[in-house]
């Protein structure tokens, strides 16, 4: 249950900016703040001075230990924990944490994802301070640690992480959104930050029906089962009253977020059974990125608190809605413009109608780049599912501004633009509704949804960063390719209408305001030149073509190198994850699932003999049917589980890792597909009694109250 209200406790876990002003020497928060806000690195002088602010203030609230505290490209964080002690002879020790120990921190780099940037043999690697993102402390149980949020880079200066190429294209977002305010005549705004809210969708069920299905406990999803009688017809779970076990649960998250900084403000039980979803407020993208990670982090810990286990997998339960995580995306000043914003009447803001035009050509010459930020093993089951976005990259900007981006594609002027209106309820007691401008689109991949973009289809597991990065970074080489023409432009006003007009017109094809989830748009697509890549595999080369690395090192976030590193570790991360699915159904089907078929096939087979001994003239028909059927799918099984052993192993065999990804994707899902059909089958007639672990109808409708 929510204790208090938790506005008291807000950031109280956090060395926010309020507390570096009241804990550092007022020259120390002066020049802390400026080099933050400037971008430049701290002397070590400045990083001492800061460090023993930050060590004293952790002390206080019980740490022993700080860790550098960084997001590797296996997608979750990680960390080394360092205790606060420095040995000052006679057997005694001080607590100390130097400038140094907080800049900068050395980590192996070679157990970690790096695409053959890193070798066995090449150890060595730098987490590096990222002083724009607060340190903040863990609690778990008696055990408190300062963590301090980090960048991560090789020995040779590659970034082996996230946050990096997350920061530099912050970098050049803003530094090419900039050139077109002061084209518009702003001289006021310093700075344009990329701002983020995402959306969080999970899975809750008990811990210890969990801990009973080893594909839960090894995969995150659910390997074999049978949709039970009821599922998500009934829409009766979304927006549903939260039981009481969930609500103590989400109560106690909030509480966790809220003292870390995060500021949760809506939760509520999603479309699927057992399915629930958080969002928080708008925050800058770095610091929504790593806010994100502590949601899935917390969502896990306080989970377990609850006898509960989170399921974080884009499909953990097969034949219901998956989950994904929407990525809210917008541009705001330092002093409060969102670039996003179309205002009153968005045909005369003609500022809003460029960087709109920016973006939708940044999507459309990009789509492939923008579909691999949402490549994931387990999104392949829900993207194009009738349950979330279609795997073809599209734009939906609603009625209102599609009226005003076909007036600018006609004569490059829009003079009009329709308002919403009032929605009499025909209830007297009532209020009338004020009626949006435009109506919103779920099954669109890249919606304009009033003064953002939302971004749908990142998978419910992912990082966000990637997203982040792609969007940042085909925005800003639009912005730079806009500026670069009108700055050399005499007619200011003319030339920005005729450049309205020219990009609208060459982009129009990604604009779709219609229902993604037909048939008839996958044609449509194909016809407008689209592309649609509907799993991974077939996304993952968007990162190394020529015109990905032209772009992404025109504007230094990633060398070719890094890009081609992070090919290899999406390639080899897929076969890594599907060869776990694979080996996990040989064994929980030849130790679980064939045991418990062949003892169910035994029984029905000593019921038919003592019947018949019994009674020779009574009907065995339901024995009989029962036994040949059982028999038949026990045969399906052991057939379908040696052939898929069998391409396994050849798996194992190949060393090319995109060759191997896609033998993968093409033989070994196929074959796991034959190998549940049997075993789902099987657990249509086979007593519950005898199937060796809980079902979906226990797993999704049996979160007892507690």
């Amino acid at each position: 249950m929510r204790a208090g209200n938790g506005i008291e406790n807000f950031s109280k876990n956090v060395f926010h900016d309020g507390v570096m002003r009241e804990r550092l020497p007022k020259n120390v928060y002066q020049k802390l703040k400026k080099s933050m806000q400037e971008g430049y690195a701290l002397s070590p002088d400045l990083a001492d001075a800061v460090a023993q602010g930050m060590k004293e203030w952790a002390i206080e609230q019980g740490a022993t230990h700080y860790t550098h505290w960084f997001q590797p490209l296996s997608g979750i964080t990680a960390e080394k924990h360092e205790a606060f002690l420095s040995p000052v002879g006679e057997g005694k020790v001080m607590l100390e944490f130097s400038g140094k120990e907080l800049v900068r921190s050395e980590a192996d780099a070679s157990s970690f994802p790096s695409g053959g940037l890193r070798a066995t043999f090449e150890a060595r690697g730098y987490t590096v301070w990222d002083c724009t993102s607060p340190a903040f402390l863990r609690k778990d149980g008696e055990t408190t640690t300062l963590c301090i949020p980090t960048a991560f880079c090789s020995y040779t200066g590659e970034a082996l992480d996230k946050k990096t190429p997350l920061l530099r294209s912050m970098e050049a977002i803003n530094r090419e959104a900039l050139r077109l305010l002061r084209l518009f005549g702003n001289q006021s705004s310093r700075s344009v930050k990329a701002t983020v809210g995402a959306e969080q969708e999970y899975f809750l069920v008990d811990r210890e029906k969990y801990l009973r299905r080893k594909d839960l406990v090894y995969t995150g999803r659910t390997l074999f089962g049978r949709m039970p009688a009821k599922g998500q017809e009934l829409d009766d779970h979304y927006y549903g009253v939260i039981r009481k076990r969930i609500a103590a649960f989400m109560g106690d998250m909030d509480q966790e977020l809220w003292a870390l900084g995060v500021p949760v403000k809506t939760e509520h039980n999603e479309v699927a059974p057992a399915q629930h979803e958080m969002a928080p407020m708008f925050e800058e993208a770095n610091l929504a990125v790593d806010h994100n990670q502590l949601v899935m982090e917390n969502l896990k810990k306080v989970a377990s608190r609850h006898g509960l286990e989170c399921l974080l997998h884009e499909k953990p339960f097969e034949g219901i809605n998956g989950s994904g995580k929407h990525n809210n995306w917008s541009l705001s000043t330092d002093d409060g413009i969102n670039l996003m914003n179309p205002g009153e009447t968005p045909h005369e803001n003609v500022q809003f109608l460029l960087v709109l035009a920016c973006v939708l050509a940044a999507v459309d010459n990009h789509a492939d780049l923008l579909r691999m930020s949402a490549a994931n093993v387990g999104n392949d089951h829900r993207l194009g599912a009738d349950e979330a976005p279609p795997a073809i990259i599209s734009c939906f900007l609603g009625s209102q501004l599609e009226e005003v981006v076909a007036q600018l594609i006609g004569t490059g002027y829009a003079t009009k633009s329709t308002k919403g209106e009032h929605i009499n309820t025909g209830v007297r007691s009532l209020p009338d509704v004020a009626r949006d401008d435009t109506d919103r689109n779920r099954t669109s991949p890249f919606a304009f949804t009033g003064n953002k973009f939302e971004f749908r289809m990142v998978g419910s597991s992912d990082s966000i960063a990637g997203a982040n990065i792609i969007l940042n970074t085909i925005t800003a080489e639009q912005f730079k390719l806009a500026a670069d023409f009108l700055e050399q432009q005499e007619d200011f006003e003319t030339a920005v209408h005729d450049y309205l007009k020219k990009l609208l017109r060459e982009h129009e094809r990604i604009i779709f305001n219609g229902n993604g989830y037909g048939k008839e748009w996958v044609e449509e697509a194909k016809r407008r030149g689209l592309p649609n890549h509907p799993s991974m595999v077939d996304a993952i080369s968007a990162l190394t073509t020529k015109k990905s690395i032209d772009l992404f090192s025109s504007f230094g976030i990633y060398t070719e190198t890094e890009l081609k590193s992070r090919e290899l570790v999406e390639y080899e991360h897929y076969s890594k994850v599907i060869s776990i699915e694979g080996r996990a159904m040989v064994n929980i089907s030849g130790k679980q699932i064939i045991p418990a078929a062949i003892r169910f096939v035994q029984n029905l087979a000593e019921s038919l003999n003592a019947v018949k001994a019994a009674s020779p003239k009574a009907s065995t028909y339901a024995q009989e049917k029962l036994l040949n059927r059982a028999s038949q799918y026990l045969e399906d099984m052991e057939k379908a589980r040696e052939k898929l052993l069998q391409h396994l192993e050849e798996a194992a065999e190949i060393s090319e890792e995109k060759e191997k990804a896609f033998f993968f994707h093409k033989v070994i899902t196929k074959d796991m597909a034959e190998l549940r059909e049997p075993a789902d089958l099987l657990e249509t007639i086979m007593d519950k009694s005898l199937w060796p672990f809980p079902s979906y109808g226990d797993l999704l409708y049996e979160v007892s109250e507690i």
